[in-house]
């Protein structure tokens, strides 16, 4: 659990560069529910960390701009009972955040026309659309 998250090949953040803080999850539990601390928050500033590639801080600044305050990213997990489960939760959703922010754009569209076969067809199905309304008129000459 010491051990750091791996991002991608080349960002893994330093396990002291995370905190994590713990308290009472809510919602309904028995004899343990008032002392248990198992609801954990995960906390990682990108803004300032060391380990955060210069060429990638921008792109993951600007990924998660919703989701930082300060440039501090935090994740809640408080869906186990038990803390442990709780902290593995945490860290796994961490990951996938940073790794979702640090994905590469994808490709830019590149602008297409339409076939003359596709063109042909479509104005061929109209003519059969307004064909068959056609037909459905009644005639009242």
């Amino acid at each position: 659990m010491d051990d750091g998250l791996r991002v991608t090949d080349r960002w893994v953040v330093p396990a002291g560069e995370l905190r994590e803080r713990f308290s009472r999850s809510s919602g309904p539990g028995g004899q343990g529910v008032n002392t248990a601390d198992s609801r954990v928050e995960l906390s990682y500033d990108v803004a300032n960390s060391p380990a955060v590639p210069e060429w990638l801080r921008s792109r993951a600044l600007d990924r998660l701009a919703n989701r930082l305050v300060d440039g501090v990213l935090t994740i809640a997990a408080s869906e186990h009972r038990a803390q442990l489960a709780n902290r593995e939760a945490a860290r796994a959703r961490m990951t996938a955040l940073l790794r979702e922010a640090a994905a590469p754009p994808p490709p830019t569209r590149r602008a297409t026309r339409p076939s003359r076969g596709a063109k042909e067809r479509r104005l061929a199905e109209k003519k059969r659309q307004s064909q068959r309304k056609r037909d459905r008129r009644a005639d009242d000459d």
